[in-house]
This record gives C-alpha cells, structure tokens and sequence, in this order.
C-alpha cells in the first residue's frame, strides 16, 4: 500500500500541486490576523479577540478551507485519469480495483491531513507574533490554551481530510465532473458561514462529526463500487 501511494505522488504535477499548497498557506496563515485587526474590527460583539480561547473558535474554521484542496486532488488523482483513460490502465495492473482505490484516497486524505497541521501550526505562530507586534488579541496563551490549540489541531486535520472526501464518490467516481466537485467542496469549507447566516444554530463538532461520517461512507461507497462503475 504505501508503494502503490508513493506512486501516486510520482505520478502527479507535483510542481504545480506544491505551488497550490504555498499559496493555501499563506493565505490561512494570515487570515486570521486579517480578520481579527480589520474585518472584525469594528465589530466588538465578536468574541474572537477577548481571549486566546475565544480566537481557537475563529481558528479552527478557517482550516476548512484545505477541503478544497483535496477537491483539487481528487480532480488530479481521480477525475483526470479517468478522462485521459489512465484509469483504464491502472485498473489492467495485478491488483484488485477495491485495493488501488483506497491506495489513491489514502493519498489524497494523508496530503490534505499533513498539509492541514503545518498550516494550523503556521497560522498558531504568525497569529501570536502579529499578536505581540500590534496585540490583536487579549492576554497571552496559557499552557491550558496551547494544550487544547494541540489536540484540537490534531482532531481537526483529520476533519478536513475526511470531509474533504465528501466529493469522491458522487461527483469523482461516479459523475467523473471536475465544477461539481469544486462547488461541493466549497459548499462544505462554507457550511459553517452559510448556517450563521441564516441564523441556524448547530454544535460545530457536531457539524464536523457529520463532515467526517459523509466522507467515510463517500470512500466506503468509492471502494465497494468501483468495479461497478466501469473504467470509462
């Protein structure tokens, strides 16, 4: 398995897909500054300054916007190859579909994870230097806040590269089309937003819990199929 996700990576543009993650990064890196010293600046009824605790509540969403980089991965790994017919040719090496399948989305789900956790801790150490620079958000962080920044970073990164799989079935495997699958995984990164909009209030680790269950069974669903699907 891990050969077969070696491969993967060989097989990609790799170039053009490390270019795709600096530009992610740095723009998550300083988002949350932005927000907090001007979007959010005339606004004091967001609690997202007062504490270090309160800003995690800004953090953490902002790091869905990886879901659209494992779309773009999907579209590289899945979408691609089925449209220039090296699926086809995958599908003719001596292993089972089931097994080359979940070698490809292992791929994507463990880029879009590590990819995720260097940007939560980018965005930690460049929100606290603005922090100490032009003090954007009240108090220091404390051992407790650090702690919890860590282990939330951790549970959120396996998030994103579930939910970032929601597409993989419907819209990859299935419907092979490249603009669905970048408006779902936009729709997803903005779920959060859309609902406090339309001032519906949901538990964010529910919603998370919700975005991890529909990409298991969007790969469970990808990988018990895909005999079924055909090649072309």
């Amino acid at each position: 398995m891990i050969k077969l996700i070696e491969l993967e990576w060989r097989k990609l543009e790799r170039k053009k897909v490390m270019g795709e993650v600096v530009i992610y990064l740095a723009i998550l890196m300083f988002l949350p500054v932005f927000l907090l010293k001007v979007a959010f600046a005339d606004m004091p009824e967001v609690p997202f300054g007062n504490s270090y605790a309160e800003a995690m509540g800004l953090m953490l969403p902002i790091q869905l916007g990886f879901i659209l980089f494992g779309a773009s991965l999907i579209n590289h790994v899945f979408i691609e190859e089925y449209k220039n017919k090296t699926m086809a040719l995958s599908f003719g090496y001596p292993l089972s579909r089931q097994r080359l399948v979940m070698a490809k989305t292992l791929f994507i789900a463990l880029a879009v994870f590590a990819c995720t956790l260097v940007s939560f801790v980018l965005a930690g150490i460049t929100t606290y230097l603005f922090d100490l620079a032009i003090d954007v958000i009240e108090g220091t962080p404390t051992a407790a806040d650090l702690m919890t920044y860590a282990v939330r970073m951790v549970l959120h990164a396996v998030v994103v590269a579930l939910a970032s799989l929601v597409p993989l079935f419907w819209f990859a495997i299935w419907k092979r089309a490249v603009i669905r699958t970048v408006i779902c995984a936009i729709f997803l990164m903005q779920l959060p937003n859309f609902l406090g909009l339309l001032r519906i209030t949901l538990n964010p680790d529910l919603l998370y819990a919700i975005f991890s269950l529909l990409g298991v069974i969007s790969v469970y669903l990808s990988v018990k199929l895909v005999n079924r699907l055909g090649d072309l």
